[in-house]
């Protein structure tokens, strides 16, 4: 190659030197790599009127694989049964509930009519 001439390039690469093996992160790349590490976002708001505090809302955001949730200790999925799909228990949980507020209901009713008999 004489001096002072470029390089040839093909379609769609460019002339200019190569800064290391940086390459421009795609989106997915990125995602991949926050999955990976983790990222933790917290932040409080808070509303005051004249140094009284009327609201206070405190917010946390975790966004991680399963698998590094997992390694920190957060597994809140595997037992909420809404999410893992135990719904049968807590429907059978909600029958036990139900019919214990109704014999419960039921005594106190049950009692009030025997002290009024009795006055």
């Amino acid at each position: 190659m004489a001096a002072g001439q470029q390089p040839a390039t093909t379609a769609g690469q460019s002339a200019a030197p190569a800064l290391g093996n940086h390459q421009p992160a795609n989106l997915g790349d990125i995602l991949e790599r926050v999955l990976d590490k983790g990222l933790v976002i917290a932040g409080d708001i808070r509303v005051n009127l004249l140094d009284i505090e009327l609201l206070t809302i405190k917010l946390r955001l975790v966004v991680a694989s399963l698998e590094t949730a997992r390694e920190v200790g957060i597994n809140w999925w595997e037992s909420d049964p809404w999410l893992s799909g135990d719904t049968t228990r807590l429907q059978r949980e909600n029958r036990e509930l139900l019919a214990r507020v109704e014999e419960l209901e039921s005594g106190r009713d049950r009692a009030a009519i025997e002290d009024r008999r009795g006055d």
